[in-house]
């Protein structure tokens, strides 16, 4: 959860957003009596709103705070606007931002962290000073490839098709970043996108020519990247296609199936949503126009002469895999059928390595392209 006193947004917005923060506000009025006299132990974050260091905080000292939210009776996460209080910036000697104190509970001279603040670092500094267990959920890797100044330019303009989110550590409000395409208002967020934006980059795990990334505007090693393209409001998403550094707008629907049909059109690949291959993976246009003279009830062997001289001059693999399949139907009318079951079968148990699901996918797909023959084939022995 994005802690919304770290936003830049006008009265407005403020006045219409609502969130629960694992954060305690402290102010002169309630500052001794939950730090200083509770007789439990803090830490005290003394940050500024317009600080940008801060901003990058907000979000890792909330998860923080959550972590420790089962044990809030013995321990207090707790933060200070120390631009709008500034007097108790003074009385602890405050002199930049953030600025981190642990308090005992009991007296008024803090200890100042100077520890890294990452997630894991503030945790570990928690823990050791009070004792408390708490369970950690362990985190899977990114599918989602942060890009920096440099990674950018090795990325984009490149080999690969790449749909980029600008964000920003503090973008959490949706009604101070909704976004205005044609008639329609876009009510989105870095938070809500987040999500559905890694996603979006697991679908396309599998895909090699295929890259989701994210850019955080503000970070020092990347906020060039998003002052070169222009980025004025977050989260921001552009198109780069292969070969090019020219971004295309993207301005459609931010859900998962909106992004990967989104994708599909502009990377010619055949992705559904949930990472799966849809029905026409693996299918070549001019070798299904051979297939169908094959179902018409040509003679197998100029189709299969047809079909060899046209897979010679196709770079895809599954090519010989239409030949192969010819090949079979040549010795058993049942092949297509037989092989079909036998597929459907192994990708029913699970179990297979994504590229073997997507291999078997589509060699399905093929085989299914023949069903009609040996349906025509079965209606005749019937007859």
């Amino acid at each position: 959860m994005v802690n919304f006193n770290y936003l830049l947004v006008t009265p407005l917005a403020i006045l219409g957003a609502s969130a629960v923060s694992s954060v305690i506000d402290l102010i002169p009025g309630n500052f001794d009596s939950i730090v200083l006299q509770s007789g439990k132990p803090a830490l005290v974050e003394f940050f500024a709103p317009w600080c940008g260091h801060c901003k990058k905080l907000a979000p890792v000292y909330e998860e923080l705070a959550q972590a420790f939210d089962a044990a809030k009776d013995s321990v207090t996460i707790a933060k200070v606007d120390a631009d709008a209080e500034k007097d108790l910036g003074r009385r602890f000697g405050v002199q930049g931002f953030p600025t981190l104190k642990w308090f005992d509970g009991k007296s008024d001279k803090p200890e100042e962290y100077n520890g890294g603040r990452d997630l894991e670092s503030l945790t570990d500094f928690v823990k050791e000073k009070t004792g408390i267990k708490i369970k950690t959920k362990k985190v899977a890797p990114s599918a989602v490839e942060m890009l920096t100044d440099r990674t950018f330019n090795e990325q984009v303009g490149r080999d690969k098709d790449v749909l980029v989110a600008f964000t920003a550590p503090w973008c959490g409000r949706k009604s101070s970043h909704a976004l205005r395409t044609g008639n329609q208002l876009m009510k989105t967020d870095c938070k809500s996108l987040a999500p559905t934006w890694e996603t979006l980059a697991q679908d396309f795990a599998s895909e090699p020519s295929v890259l989701i990334a994210k850019v955080d505007a503000e970070a020092e090693n990347s906020k060039a990247t998003a002052q070169s393209q222009e980025v004025k409001s977050y989260p921001t998403i552009k198109f780069f296609p292969k070969g090019s550094t020219t971004a295309e707008p993207y301005e459609g629907g931010r859900t998962e199936s909106a992004l990967v049909e989104f994708i599909n059109a502009k990377a010619g690949t055949q992705r559904a949503p949930g990472g799966t291959l849809g029905p026409k993976a693996g299918l070549i246009e001019s070798m299904d126009t051979i297939v169908k003279k094959y179902i018409a009830g040509e003679n197998i062997n100029s189709i299969l002469s047809e079909a060899k001289k046209a897979s010679n001059g196709l770079n895809d693999k599954y090519a010989q895999y239409y030949v192969k399949v010819f090949e079979k139907l040549g010795n058993s009318q049942q092949y297509a059928e037989k092989e079909l079951a036998r597929l459907e079968g192994l990708m029913k148990k699970g179990g297979l390595a994504p590229q073997k699901s997507d291999d078997l996918t589509s060699r399905a797909n093929i085989l299914r392209s023949f069903s009609s023959k040996e349906d025509a084939t079965d209606e005749k022995s019937e007859l």
